[in-house]
């Protein structure tokens, strides 16, 4: 008994200390903040035009070179673009830059969220070369990027540049790797807020050859697939089909064996000379091909033993004009909004079971449904009066890309979004912190 009591008591003040403790903690409750960055559109270089699809008259956008943060209302669905690269907050919907130069080509590239890498499998650097590398900085403090450029001949000395906040470099691309004729651009910034764009245009004195914009590629993977690569056939007067070029690179330190299918309504098969090729590591390596088939978009899944990067150069004409398109892998569908004012893109979807639903919102504010459905490829043609797509359902494994053609050329893009979701914790304040 005389034990008892010490004990009990002992274990009242234990009692006591732990519901203490338990009242005294403090209950925290986690907030996000979410949000869509701001995308960026390419600037309009001299001798160029310009137009941005939008999905909303009511989107909002800064000019980056008038060094101000005052935004404006854009009030159009289509806006014309004389200068200045500019910076939307589209939330959620993704623009396209469509941009030319009159009778001689027309490309379209994605305005996109700013990036930690792109790669630009693309261009060439000999004596027909006019093409540009556009680094945008969007942010307010100055910017440091490295550029390296891999070519047939190896991986370039790297560059490292500095960017004006708010302002752009547009640099030569025969700069890069003079005299080389296969060019892979990697644009890493060590800081700022970066978005890279490249016009590849080509031309013989006066002589126009075509252009284009080379969309980016985010990362090196295993597999690779393009979901829209133009086949005009046999034009009137040539003697053979139309050639493509297949571009390959494989960044890392060790060779790789590359395959490719090609996906076509004609049928899916592989196409001769594209079956397990050895690429050697760091050597951008091309491969003609020109395959016997009447479609008029295919489709090419790529497959490696290392991470690679890769793209298709397609010769086309335009009218009695001479013009090429660069092909780019797109990221697997998924549900966001794109806009297309203006544009009637030829879309085709790639998957092994394509199942697709679509709102298209049309420009005097009609909303029709579609479904998209077929195996393997399925094209459809956007009509002209649409102002935006919105992918509300899709398929596993399923891509999409979309071609354009204008009176002044023909051009690509992924059907991708320039801006995903973004999850920021907010932090919570608690004065037990300052208070104990």
């Amino acid at each position: 008994m005389k034990l008892s009591r010490p004990l009990q008591f002992i274990a009242s003040i234990a009692v006591a200390i732990v519901i203490a403790s338990a009242l005294n903690v403090a209950i925290t409750k986690k907030s996000f903040s979410e949000n869509y960055p701001a995308v960026v559109c390419p600037p309009t270089l001299p001798g160029l035009a310009s137009q941005i699809s939008l999905s909303s008259k009511q989107t909002q956008f800064q000019r980056l070179q008038n060094r101000s943060t005052k935004t404006e209302i854009v009030k159009v669905l289509r806006l014309p673009v004389l200068k200045d690269s500019l910076l939307f907050n589209s939330e959620g919907s993704t623009p396209v830059a469509w941009q030319s130069r009159s009778g001689k080509w027309a490309g379209g590239v994605l305005c996109s969220g700013p990036a930690s890498s792109q790669w630009f499998v693309g261009a060439s650097a000999d004596v027909t070369t006019k093409g540009r590398l556009i680094i945008v900085n969007s942010g307010l403090s100055d910017a440091v990027v490295d550029v390296q450029v891999f070519t047939e001949n190896g991986k370039q000395p790297l560059r490292t540049l500095s960017v004006q906040s708010k302002n752009y470099l547009a640099i030569s691309v025969d700069s890069l790797a003079p005299g080389d004729k296969r060019l892979t651009i990697n644009v890493a910034p060590r800081s700022g807020r970066i978005n890279s764009f490249v016009i590849d245009e080509q031309g013989k004195g006066l002589r126009a050859l075509g252009g284009d914009f080379i969309n980016p590629i985010s990362t090196p993977t295993r597999t690779l697939v393009i979901p829209a690569v133009p086949n005009q056939g046999k034009a009137t007067g040539q003697g053979s089909a139309a050639v493509h070029l297949l571009r390959v690179l494989t960044p890392g330190d060790v060779d790789t064996s590359v395959t490719v299918e090609l996906i076509s309504a004609d049928g899916v098969f592989i196409p001769v000379g594209l079956n397990s090729r050895n690429i050697s590591a760091g050597l951008v390596t091309e491969f003609a091909f020109s395959p016997k088939i009447s479609s008029k978009v295919f489709a090419l899944r790529i497959t490696s033993t290392e991470a690679i990067v890769a793209a298709v150069e397609s010769s086309v004409t335009v009218g009695a004009r001479r013009d090429f398109v660069w092909s780019t892998p797109a990221p697997e569908l998924s549900e966001f909004t794109m806009a297309l004012t203006g544009l009637a893109p030829t879309i085709a979807f790639t998957g092994p079971q394509i199942n697709v639903a679509i709102d298209l919102n049309l420009v005097n504010g009609k909303l029709i449904r579609k479904t998209i459905q077929g195996n393997e490829i399925v094209t459809w043609k956007v009509p002209i009066a649409a102002r935006s797509i919105k992918i509300t359902k899709v398929s596993a494994d399923t891509y999409a890309g979309a071609l354009v053609s204008s009176t002044n050329g023909y051009g690509y893009f992924p059907i991708a979004p320039g801006s995903v979701l973004t999850r920021v914790e907010i932090p919570d304040s608690n004065i037990r912190i300052l208070n104990p």
